[in-house]
């Protein structure tokens, strides 16, 4: 129980890295903490899903193994403008290039065969 709140906070920690960092996702870290707390606090898996912004996204996945179409064109349009720019300005190296490449296709492919919710919730 224990290591899973641990790692529950790490995620958070991680997921909050990732609002500032481009190519380091919010989302999946969320969903990792939301599964870890549910397993180890009743009380911070309360607060991740009374969260306004985070809360809804982890409902859906919860229930329904599924993400919103505006979550998923919200995550193809940022791995497209961030990664695009880590790709084309800020990386030199080819090898470099050719992971950020393929990182960012795998990011997309991934997004494109993800099940989208039926209905809006919340």
């Amino acid at each position: 129980m224990v290591i899973y709140r641990a790692f529950g906070f790490m995620f958070i920690g991680l997921g909050f890295i990732g609002i500032f960092l481009p190519l380091l996702p919010t989302v999946p870290f969320v969903l990792l903490a939301a599964g870890c707390f549910a397993k180890s606090s009743p009380r911070w898996h309360s607060w991740l899903l009374a969260n306004r912004a985070f809360g809804p996204m982890i409902r859906n996945w919860e229930e329904h193994q599924c993400i919103s179409c505006n979550a998923r064109r919200m995550a193809v349009l940022c791995v497209i403008i961030f990664g695009g720019y880590s790709v084309v300005f800020a990386l030199a190296d080819v090898y470099m290039i050719t992971f950020g490449v393929a990182l960012i296709l795998f990011t997309l492919v991934y997004l494109y065969h993800h099940n989208i919710c039926e209905q809006e919730n919340a």
